[in-house]
């Protein structure tokens, strides 16, 4: 029987969700041009490897290009140079694109949601200047199921963000390729692959209440290692009759 090193084994293993939840949700199909949002994030950098390497090897053929998000009044360094040669390390082609917003247009939303608002207003102007038909996030499994709980405590709504979202107002679909992928895993591959950590000075970051369900989320496993595939199935598993009626 074959022995695998520690790196073998979490690379097999990432690959192996990688691979699942691409294919269990029908993310790529023959003839896509995906556009990779790189954040430069060890999330985004991981993205940026599993894409290139399926696009390389596996079947349906598909295209990528990356493009990295610059807001130029936030004070949020990367290292562009970093980003570009691990990218074409990938075999992925690199774009930079800038943009900017202004939080005191609209008072009502977060400085977090008009920022990343932007963001999602960027990629898909470049996802459109450069021919793609869909825009793959980073989002793992850890960020979906936080989400999910977030939603459900703050916004009364059992919702998420789904592994495939069709946007027919702006015909492009949104992927999350590392859907079935666990946080854990991207943070071995990062110290595996010496992911460089990019520096962060965001002065809106303390807003966000993510790292709370991260908590959340770890306290649930405590409780239950099976928690986070209890989450995910309850996701499909709506059973309506034992819910309260709405009442108009």
């Amino acid at each position: 029987m074959a022995q695998f090193t520690e790196e073998e084994k979490t690379i097999r293993r990432i690959d192996k969700r990688f691979n699942k939840g691409v294919v269990q949700y029908g993310l790529i199909e023959e003839g896509d041009k995906i556009l990779i949002g790189l954040s430069g994030g060890k999330d985004s950098l991981a993205l940026v490897e599993l894409l290139g390497k399926r696009a390389r090897i596996y079947k349906p053929r598909f295209s990528v290009v990356a493009v990295h998000v610059v807001m130029r009044n936030i004070p949020y360094q990367n290292d562009t140079e970093y980003l570009k040669a691990h990218c074409e390390a990938c075999g992925v082609p690199f774009l930079q694109y800038e943009t900017s917003f202004d939080p005191s247009t609209d008072t009502r939303k977060s400085p977090c949601f008009l920022c990343s608002w932007n963001r999602r207003k960027a990629l898909f102007t470049v996802a459109k200047e450069q021919g793609c038909n869909k825009i793959a996030l980073g989002h793992h499994m850890d960020d979906i199921l936080e989400t999910l709980l977030m939603n459900i405590t703050y916004q009364g709504a059992f919702s998420t963000m789904p592994p495939r979202l069709v946007m027919k107002k702006f015909d492009m679909t949104i992927i999350r390729p590392m859907c079935m992928v666990h946080e854990s895993d991207l943070i071995e591959l990062a110290a595996l692959h010496g992911y460089r950590k990019q520096v962060k000075n965001c002065p809106y970051e303390s807003q966000s209440s993510r790292s709370d369900m991260k908590g959340v989320l770890r306290q649930l496993e405590a409780m239950n290692p099976e928690a986070r595939y209890s989450l995910w199935g309850s996701m499909t598993n709506v059973q309506e009759d034992l819910l309260p009626n709405k009442i108009d």
